[in-house]
C-alpha cells in the first residue's frame, strides 16, 4: 500500500533541550494540519539531559508519525538538520529549534500561503519570548515578493517553510564547516533560487524563546568565525549574482550584520594583535566587494567605519568607534542652501586624514531628521510620487490610528541564533 506524501516535514535538531523541548513538541502536537499530512523527524545530537529519551516517549504517543534519530554530538545545528533533510518526505520542510515553539495554526497557514501563491519559501511572523526577534520584515503580509524588493534579507535564520523540491533540485544542504551563519547561507540561497517568497505577517507563526542558560545562542567562539561567515555569504552572493545593483543591495547584509560589528565597541578593547588580524581578515573582503553602491546604502557612521577598514586606517577608526560608543551626536553641516547635509563625525575635512566628503554625506532619509535640511525639489517630487504609487498598488488595511501607533513603535532586531541584527528599515532598500 502506497503511503501518501506528507504536506510538511518538521525537522527538529535537539541538543540539551530540556525542559524547553516539552513546550516545543506540544506546539507541534497542537498544529491543525491533518495528522496524516505531517511528519516529524527529530535528531538528538548527543544530549545527556534526557532530551533523547523524551523524544522517544513523544514518538510513542504522538498522533502523527515521528522518527527519532540519536547520534553523537556533531558540534552544531547543521549536522542534525542535514540528517533530517535526508529522511524528509514532505512537500515542504520546516526547521524547528527544540527550545522554540510554533504558533497556533502556523503550519496550516504557511502551507496554504505557499500553495495559493506557488511560492517556494514562506516566512511566518516571529515573536521573541524573553529575547528580541527580527521585526522589520513584518510590516505587512506579502503573497509574493523577493529578496530584492523586501526586507527579508535581514532574517536569514532557518525557521521558515521551504518547498522540498527546491532544496533537492539544487542539492542544498547546511554547511557543516561553519560554526556560525550556516543558516544565513542556506536561507539566502533559497531566497535567490525560489520561485517567489511569501511573508505571513498578520499571524504569529513562531516563538523565539530566550533560555535562561543561554544555550540557544550561537556559540561565540573566536571572532575569526564571524569572518568565515561573512566570507561564505559574500562568496555565495558573488557566485549567484553578477556584479551590479542587485548584488550590492544584498552585500549590505554581510557588511552590516556580520563584518561591521567586528569594528564596533569591542575593537577598542582588542589587543593590537587582534586588531591587526581583523584588518588582515577584512582586507580581501573589502577589496572584492566594497564599493560606492554598497557604501551609499549605509548610514554615515556605518559607512565611515567600513571606509576606514577598507583604507586600513585603524588609528582613525578607534576615534570614530569611541565617538559612536559614547552615543554622541555628530554635528550637522548644511551646505548648498540647505540641500546638502554632512554629519561631521571625527576627522571630517581633516587634511591629514584625507577622507572624502562623500563618506560623511547623509542621504535624504537620514537628512530629513535635521532642521534646516531642504530636500531637492525633484527628489521630493519623486518621493511623493513613489508613495502615491505604493498606496494605490498596496493599500494598507489597518486604519490611521493603528498606523500611527505602529510608526511610533521602536524597531528591535537582534537574533542571536542567526547572529544578525535587524536594522529596521535602513537606507538599504
Amino acid at each position: 500500500m502506497t503511503v501518501a506524501q506528507p504536506d510538511v516535514t518538521v525537522i527538529i535538531g535537539a541538543y540539551e533541550a530540556m525542559p524547553y523541548l516539552v513546550d516545543c513538541l506540544a506546539s507541534v502536537e497542537a498544529q491543525t494540519v491533518d495528522r496524516t499530512r505531517i511528519e516529524v523527524i527529530a535528531v538528538d545530537d548527543g544530549s545527556t539531559d534526557g532530551t533523547g529519551e523524551y523524544l522517544e516517549e513523544f514518538a510513542a504517543r504522538a498522533p502523527m508519525p515521528v522518527t527519532v534519530i540519536r547520534q553523537a554530538n556533531s558540534g552544531g545545528p547543521s549536522g542534525p538538520r542535514n540528517v533530517g533533510l535526508g529522511r524528509a518526505r514532505g512537500r515542504y520542510v520546516f526547521f524547528l529549534d527544540a527550545d522554540d515553539r510554533l504558533g497556533p495554526e502556523a503550519l496550516q497557514r504557511m502551507i496554504a500561503m505557499a500553495d495559493e501563491n506557488g511560492t517556494d519559501v514562506v516566512l511566518g511572523k516571529v515573536e521573541g519570548v524573553n529575547r528580541s526577534a527580527p521585526r522589520s520584515m513584518w510590516d505587512k503580509t506579502l503573497k509574493r515578493t523577493d529578496v530584492f524588493s523586501s526586507n527579508i534579507k535581514f532574517t536569514l535564520s532557518a525557521q521558515k517553510l521551504f518547498r522540498r523540491e527546491l532544496i533537492e533540485r539544487h542539492g542544498m544542504r547546511f554547511d557543516e564547516s561553519l560554526w556560525t551563519g550556516e543558516d544565513a547561507l542556506f536561507t539566502m540561497e533559497a531566497y535567490l533560487r525560489a520561485n517567489g517568497v511569501s511573508v505571513l505577517a498578520d499571524h504569529t507563526c513562531y516563538y523565539l524563546v530566550g533560555r535562561e542558560d543561554g544555550k540557544h545562542v550561537t556559540r561565540s567562539g573566536s571572532y575569526t568565525l564571524r569572518f568565515d561567515s561573512a566570507r561564505a555569504l559574500m562568496t555565495l552572493l558573488a557566485d549567484l549574482l553578477p556584479p551590479g545593483p542587485k548584488r550590492d543591495v544584498l552585500m549590505v547584509r554581510p557588511f552590516l550584520v556580520t563584518l561591521l560589528p567586528q569594528f564596533g565597541p569591542k575593537f577598542l578593547t582588542d589587543s593590537e594583535e587582534i586588531r591587526r588580524n581583523k584588518f588582515e581578515l577584512a582586507r580581501p573582503l573589502m577589496e572584492a566587494y566594497w564599493n560606492e553602491d554598497v557604501a551609499r546604502r549605509l548610514k554615515v557612521d556605518e559607512r565611515l567605519r567600513l571606509h576606514l577598514v577598507a583604507a586600513e586606517r585603524p588609528d582613525l577608526l578607534t576615534d570614530v568607534v569611541a565617538f559612536v560608543k559614547a552615543k554622541k551626536e555628530a554635528p550637522a553641516v548644511l551646505e548648498k542652501k540647505g540641500r546638502r547635509l554632512y554629519l561631521a563625525y571625527p576627522h571630517f575635512r581633516d587634511r591629514a586624514a584625507d577622507i572624502p566628503d562623500a563618506v560623511y554625506l547623509a542621504d535624504a532619509r537620514e537628512a530629513r531628521a535635521f532642521p534646516g535640511y531642504r530636500e531637492a525639489p525633484l527628489d521630493a517630487f519623486l518621493r511623493g510620487a513613489a508613495r502615491k504609487v505604493r498606496r494605490t498598488l498596496f493599500p494598507r488595511p489597518n486604519p490611521p490610528r493603528e498606523r500611527a501607533a505602529a510608526a511610533k513603535e521602536p524597531v528591535h532586531g537582534l537574533s542571536q541564533r542567526e547572529g544578525a541584527t535587524d536594522p529596521g528599515a535602513p537606507a538599504t532598500t
